[in-house]
């Protein structure tokens, strides 16, 4: 049967409530949440809350995102990883809806010629599609610590951003044996990784919000996301589902259509993103509603 993940606000007050919810097959924790206890304490919070489902640890690995507010063009911004890139180039932010011009690379630094006009924020994410980006490194601190920390009470499960070789992988691997990984697969790196290298020896996720931007061509998505599936029967389709909620109870009607594509793709498991859960009504209204897809096609 078709199944729904759910990304869980930390100190969401209806998260036992989602995690009953009977098409839901586990949680997602969004690392760059803020929360207030230590992450031994919050994992095993949320794992009580989760009722014997997974909860689903989400590693941002090379995923570039800001790491500090800036006013692009008259601060430069700071990210999480040091890069080096041909310049000038194209970055996008804001899943694609806004781009500027990059124009210096300083490390971890970097320094637009104009926009986006606004204050950018901490933990944002950041695209620049060229084949001639390198990232150095990829589990960052904070990954590194929600690894130790699961570790500690017991909890393996993890879903790993911007995997892009078997390296990717056993690098979580070394740090902890019993890791159960997803690979979420968001660059055009990461395509290629799959259809040339994957070994259906963890699971797979097609994570739609950085991969819309990162492929050349708009619609060379849909081969992406069909290609996934291809590869891995058991893979997790993500972002941009049922998005409409977020703002509406009633969904729109391309949004409904893109869950039954997905389904009639091949996914069994599908993932609803932040926007969508960060109240209780659109996301239980999101979970009603898949479930009446679900059975249309189940």
């Amino acid at each position: 049967m078709t199944k729904a993940i759910v990304t869980v606000p930390p100190y969401a007050p209806f998260i036992s409530e989602v995690a009953k919810h009977p098409v839901v097959s586990g949680l997602r924790l969004n690392t760059v949440m803020p929360v207030k206890e230590s992450l031994e304490e919050l994992l095993l919070r949320l794992q009580s809350l989760a009722k014997g489902k997974p909860v689903f640890i989400d590693l941002k690995g090379r995923q570039l995102r800001t790491a500090s507010y800036a006013t692009p063009p008259f601060t430069e911004v700071k990210i999480s990883h040091k890069i080096s890139v041909n310049t000038p180039v194209t970055a996008y932010f804001g899943n694609g809806r806004e781009h500027a011009t990059l124009s210096e690379v300083d490390g971890d630094k970097l320094i637009f010629l104009d926009g986006p006009q606004r204050v950018v924020g901490p933990g944002e994410s950041i695209n620049i599609p060229d084949s001639s980006l390198v990232i150095q490194g990829s589990l960052t601190e904070t990954d590194l610590k929600y690894i130790e920390a699961a570790k500690k009470v017991g909890m393996h499960d993890y879903m790993l951003s911007f995997v892009e070789s078997a390296a990717d992988v056993a690098e979580l691997k070394r740090l902890d044996e019993k890791a159960n990984i997803v690979a979420k697969i968001e660059s055009v790196k990461g395509l290629d990784f799959v259809r040339k290298e994957y070994k259906n020896n963890f699971r797979l996720m097609a994570a739609r919000g950085d991969l819309y931007v990162e492929v050349s061509r708009p619609h060379q998505v849909l081969e992406a996301v069909e290609s996934i599936v291809e590869k891995d029967k058991n893979a997790i389709a993500a972002s941009r589902i049922l998005s409409s909620m977020a703002l509406s109870p009633e969904p729109s009607c391309e949004d409904i259509s893109d869950v039954a594509y997905l389904i009639k793709s091949g996914y069994k498991t599908l993932m609803l993103g932040d926007e969508v859960c960060l109240k209780r009504d659109p996301v239980i209204g999101a979970l009603n509603l898949l479930a009446a897809i679900f059975r249309r096609y189940d």
